[in-house]
């Protein structure tokens, strides 16, 4: 049953756009997949908490993690499949255990932590706050977005994960992420 939050093994480098909500990560997403001739894959989220709010009026739930990550992983693992070279993950399980944390008291379903802690990536790319908000459906804390960027910052760190800071405009952004792109697939 849990399989289905598993990663599967990929012949492909993969990163991950980390970081609060609007910090330009599917913007980057969709840049960097155009620019290696890639996939990227989305936010699966951001589709399902759209549907709930449009056909229910209601807004994420802590019930709605553990069908959000195995979407996630659906994606990502189909994705993976047409790849050889770079896949570009909008998000990742251990970003949906940040707002796990954020949102429900500190608490995470063990299985959504097991298996946040257990996938693996070679490079996240932890997204600054210095893009402009902007306002949709979902997104809620406008005011709140130095404590996430912590809180993003801080679940790198203490996991040990490998991470470029990026900040600037949407070129500056883009080149440095090529640039660290490159060094992994030693172009």
């Amino acid at each position: 049953m849990e399989e289905k939050y598993k990663q599967k093994t990929a012949n492909c480098i993969k990163v991950v756009l980390f970081g609060p909500e609007s910090t330009g990560k599917t913007t980057l997403s969709r840049q960097l997949a155009r620019y290696y001739n890639s996939v990227w894959v989305p936010e699966y989220a951001r589709e399902y908490l759209q549907n709930k709010w449009n056909n229910e009026r209601k807004t994420c739930e802590a019930k709605d993690l553990l069908p959000i990550a195995e979407g996630q992983m659906r994606l990502e693992n189909e994705l993976s499949k047409k790849t050889d070279t770079v896949l570009i993950c909008d998000t990742d399980l251990l970003e949906t255990k940040v707002y796990s944390e954020a949102y429900y008291l500190g608490s995470c379903d063990p299985i959504l932590e097991k298996y946040a802690l257990e996938n693996t990536y070679d490079l996240y790319f932890l997204t600054y706050i210095d893009t402009p908000w902007e306002a949709d459906d979902l997104r809620d804390k406008p005011y709140e977005r130095q404590r996430m960027f912590d809180a993003f910052e801080s679940t790198l760190k203490d996991n040990k994960r490998p991470y470029v800071l990026l900040k600037g405009n949407k070129n500056e952004r883009l080149e440095t992420a090529v640039h660290h792109i490159n060094r992994l697939l030693k172009l």
